[in-house]
């Protein structure tokens, strides 16, 4: 009787085509939405943003937070789309 050591091997996980084009996509729309929202967001004029003295509000760093992290997620993601059409472009090459 073989009895495992709980220890699994390591296998490759393979994205299909269209989901790697997904998350690609979306990474690139992540690029294109947040860096877009930043700089309306530093030349907003409405006064939500910044206050009469010049200096950012809350609403400034809460937002300014939140474009820096939905940003990072979407590049990360964008960057699983990528390898997983390479690792498909590379698996169809061979």
């Amino acid at each position: 009787m073989h009895q495992s050591s709980g220890v699994r091997s390591p296998r490759a996980l393979t994205l299909s085509r269209p989901v790697s084009w997904f998350l690609l996509g979306f990474g690139i729309w992540s690029w294109f939405i947040w860096i877009t929202f930043v700089k309306n967001l530093w030349n907003d004029g409405s006064g939500l943003a910044f206050d009469d003295a010049g200096d950012p509000t809350a609403y400034f760093w809460v937002h300014l937070l939140l474009a820096v992290a939905s940003f990072v997620l979407g590049t990360a993601i964008g960057v699983i789309g990528f390898r997983g059409l390479r690792a498909l472009r590379s698996t169809h090459g061979e």
